[in-house]
């Protein structure tokens, strides 16, 4: 634990390393780039080869692919409580996914001009669904109901084979019911290569999204420009905004919730005006985390990337949020919704001590596939828009084009792109002769 006041002289210095965080180590991505040239270059053959040496999977190609049998024997499996947990997700979020469905639009700025936008669904979208220590149920959810309800036709979902390939049952059920029309049993940099690049078995798509490790993270960053990507986010985070009063078993647990993520890298960051606040929540923190079942992880985070910052005032309790700009940023503060007005960066915000970080990561709506490690300065969560295409209409008439072909003209002689100019000038003066 890291211990922060304002009233030290070195508070500047000692917050501003704290904003100083990466998505992923730069010195992995040579190893990155060296996976992924390989699955471009041998395909089926790299995947193969890297799943035994990364996952301990012997797999062949026409075992990459969940088929159906296995999804319905999956299916059996979930018990009916899960079954309605995921449905009721899957609804939640589908809901609040379709309130932003971008439609086509137009308006008339000036006689003869028409302007307006058309958007299209992705053909083809690759979701990431991290496994490992966590196979992450609600992240299929999160990202494959979204882009179903966008009307995606072809969703291929990866995620890593577990031990002689196999994939928890609930998890097979949540990306089945969320609508993947295909299921991968391939992880890491090597499944990213292959939404990337395509092989033989596993087709190349136009978008990938979903969160996953340092070396899934850096894969995507590889492969942008070849395919969209939705962002490039790290290791989990949450920052907590609290004034006196609140209750220190809350917040703590709060901490926790994200610090249990496993990588060890995960920061979880408290904020607070009241000092014994502070006090207590740290010590709720050891006690609790005393019962918790990822406790080699959360001693991680705990050593290493928990943050108590001491501010003088709720204002500046903002700023130093604002700087930090979190992934899941809560406000449990008497005048929480006055206090979120003043934020211009996060991921999620999270108002009042009823509404923990866990709503959020499961059940509430919003996607949890958020920016970390400060790209929310940037970056968005996953939204139903970021798997439509969004194409500009302008459509003139020929009075509105000699309107504009002086401007026309001027751009074309400034910029020495005669073929330009001329494109417009024959179609309001006498045509040439060619």
């Amino acid at each position: 634990m890291r211990f922060i006041s304002w009233k030290s002289r070195n508070f500047v210095k000692m917050t501003s390393s704290l904003y100083d965080r990466q998505s992923y180590p730069p010195e992995i991505e040579s190893g990155v780039k060296s996976m992924i040239d390989k699955v471009r270059k041998d395909g089926d053959s790299a995947i193969c080869v890297f799943a035994e040496k990364i996952d301990g999977v012997s797999l062949t190609p026409s075992g990459f692919r969940v088929c159906r049998d296995e999804i319905e024997d999956a299916s059996a499996k979930v018990s009916p409580a899960m079954k309605s947990s995921i449905k009721y997700a899957i609804k939640n979020i589908t809901d609040f996914a379709r309130k932003r469905i971008p439609s086509q639009w137009s308006f008339t700025p000036r006689p003869g001009v028409i302007l307006g936008e058309r958007f299209e669904p992705y053909e083809s979208v690759g979701v990431y669904i991290p496994g490992g220590s966590a196979p992450l149920v609600s992240t299929a959810v999160h990202t494959i109901s979204i882009a179903k309800a966008a009307g995606v036709k072809n969703i291929v979902a990866v995620t890593p084979p577990g031990k002689k390939g196999s994939l928890p049952p609930e998890l097979i059920y949540a990306m089945d019911k969320a609508g993947a029309t295909e299921i991968f049993r391939l992880g890491g940099v090597y499944a990213i290569a292959a939404l990337a690049y395509g092989t033989k078995t596993v087709r190349k798509v136009e978008k990938i999204v979903g969160p996953g490790n340092a070396y899934v993270t850096a894969a995507k960053k590889l492969v942008f420009g070849n395919v969209a990507i939705d962002m490039v986010a790290g290791p989990s985070e949450i920052m907590v905004i609290a004034d006196s009063g609140q209750n220190p078993e809350f917040i703590a647990a709060d901490l926790l919730s994200q610090a249990e993520h496993g990588s060890g890298l995960e920061q979880a960051v408290m904020v607070s005006t009241d000092h014994e606040l502070i006090k207590r929540t740290a010590e709720c923190v050891k006690i609790q985390a005393k019962s918790l079942s990822r406790r080699e992880a959360l001693n991680k985070v705990i050593k290493n990337g928990m943050f108590f910052i001491e501010v003088e005032n709720l204002e500046q309790a903002v700023d130093v949020a604002n700087r930090y700009a979190p992934e899941h940023l809560e406000i449990i503060c008497e005048n929480a919704k006055e206090l979120a007005n003043g934020i211009k960066a996060a991921g999620a915000i999270f108002l009042g001590e009823w509404t923990p970080e866990c709503v959020g990561d499961f059940t509430a709506g919003p996607s949890h596939v958020l920016p970390t490690g400060g790209a929310a300065k940037y970056f968005s969560g996953l939204r139903i828009e970021d798997f439509f295409r969004r194409m500009s209409i302008i459509n003139y008439q020929r009075n509105s084009l000699e309107e504009d072909l002086p401007s026309i003209m001027r751009f074309a002689a400034a910029e020495g792109l005669d073929a330009h100019g001329r494109s417009a000038l024959l179609r309001c003066k006498t045509p040439l002769k060619c």
